[in-house]
């Protein structure tokens, strides 16, 4: 879905699944031409989720950042390449320490324009990998934003866990679109 912000912004909006919310929203939040960022739970089960009821792995949320980026300036390819970067893409229910299926790596569009966008670069990474690429993708079902306390995590307790490493997170402030 296409927004306009404003002073001619058109902005588009996508949400990844990789893990620990925490530090993919951080990653997420530093790329040139986001101009959004958000955690919550999508494609889940049951209503209104709380972050207890989703580790407790029965929900069928997968924790997801939701992202809002400038098309102008950044394409969907070139943030799922970013993405790609900091996601085992060949793993089941797991990224990091982190199990369960509250973890599992997911892209769910809301604009049908980007799933064969999605499919192709799914089709290019499945090529440096010989196990299946386990990245679930589909359209948006449904989406909750996660607690407060959960907003920009990393940013109010600078020393939280993140299995993303700070190196990637701070390079990624200076990658531009090639």
């Amino acid at each position: 879905m296409s927004k306009n912000m404003g002073s001619n912004v058109m902005t588009k909006e996508i949400y990844l699944a990789g893990g620990c919310f925490w530090g993919l929203e951080k990653y997420l939040a530093g790329v040139k031409g986001v101009t959004s960022t958000e955690v919550g739970y999508a494609n889940g089960k049951t209503p209104d989720p709380t972050y207890q009821e989703v580790c407790l792995d029965y929900t069928g949320y997968a924790e997801t950042v939701f992202v809002e980026y400038d098309s102008d300036k950044i394409s969907l390819a070139f943030l799922l390449g970013l993405y790609f970067d900091v996601i085992n893409p060949v793993s089941v229910n797991r990224q990091g320490p982190d199990t369960g299926s509250q973890y599992r790596t997911g892209i769910y569009y809301v604009d049908e324009e980007d799933k064969p966008i999605i499919e192709e670069n799914i089709k290019k990474l499945q090529t440096h990998y010989k196990d299946p690429i386990a990245i679930e993708v589909g359209p948006l079902v449904n989406y909750y934003k996660a607690e407060e306390y959960h907003q920009k995590y990393l940013d109010k307790n600078p020393g939280g866990y993140c299995h993303i490493s700070w190196e990637q997170i701070n390079k990624v402030k200076t990658k531009t679109v090639e």
